[in-house]
């Protein structure tokens, strides 16, 4: 499964959840958090099941983004979405710590959202539950938790790479945060590169102008899949000869290289 684009969708909108059929976001997620008004949960669950149920969504990843578990309607929200065989994913908002029980429950597989003080402190237990097949943070909500500046927090380099860092010791996708300024295309571009850059393999994005960007922005260019292929020859010869190293473009070419090498390839044929 890859993630380069996590699409976010209202799921009390139909024309909404319609549209996105023709986007092409690796997953979507259908929000039953931000994005519905309390007293419209309930249509917004009826909605969802009537919905994914009735249409085609071909091989994507298909989330739904649940309300807080410390709201009674999170329970709700597990109810439902157990009944949907097409919903693979939860995307777990404000984690704060082990959530086995969710995957135990559903059946589903998890992204937590690292969205309070409590959850980054604890986000090794919560990289590590049961079923978490990716992690990604708030920047909004961890700002408030914390009593920090939204926009301090938004260019802070160390939740970023804790996040990334933690994610990849345990072999989740560590996916990058929204990015609310929809006229920015360059700084989103800019953004999505950066964290490319870092380690996270994909974008959160809630504006399908941004799907198009992200996907390219976090797959392979062409110039890595050429290096890959390069690197693989050259190292498979080299293995046959007995050598663990080589030298490649003036450059020295081990099995950590080699790995990279093999996840890029591995990415394109995906």
């Amino acid at each position: 499964m890859i993630r380069r684009s996590q699409l976010y969708v209202p799921s009390i909108s139909e024309k909404m959840i319609r549209k996105s059929i023709e986007l092409k976001a690796d997953s979507i997620v259908f929000d039953l958090e931000d994005a519905v008004p309390p007293e419209d949960k309930e249509k917004a669950r009826e909605l969802l099941v009537k919905l994914i149920n009735e249409l085609e969504w071909g091989k994507r990843e298909l989330c739904v983004r649940m309300n807080s578990l410390q709201l009674v309607d999170a329970y709700r929200d597990i109810v439902t979405i157990s009944r949907i065989d097409k919903i693979s994913c939860i995307v777990v908002p404000k984690a704060e710590g082990d959530l086995s029980f969710l995957h135990k429950a559903t059946g589903k597989d998890l992204i937590p959202l690292i969205e309070t003080g409590k959850g980054l402190i604890r986000v090794e237990d919560i990289v590590r539950s049961e079923g978490v097949v990716g992690v990604s943070y708030g920047i909004a909500d961890l700002s408030l938790s914390v009593g920090g500046d939204y926009n301090f927090y938004e260019k802070n380099e160390f939740v970023k790479t804790y996040v990334v860092t933690t994610a990849k010791a345990y072999d989740v996708d560590p996916i990058d945060k929204v990015y609310f300024d929809l006229k920015n295309v360059d700084g989103f571009r800019r953004e999505c590169e950066e964290a490319k850059k870092l380690g996270f393999v994909g974008k959160q994005v809630i504006h399908p102008t941004q799907v198009e960007i992200a996907n390219q922005v976090f797959s392979p260019t062409a110039e890595e899949i050429e290096w890959a292929r390069r690197v693989i020859e050259a190292y498979d010869n080299a293995k046959r000869e007995g050598r663990g190293a080589i030298r490649l473009d003036d450059k020295l070419v081990d099995y950590v290289h080699y790995k990279i090498a093999k996840r890029i390839l591995e990415f394109q044929n995906l």
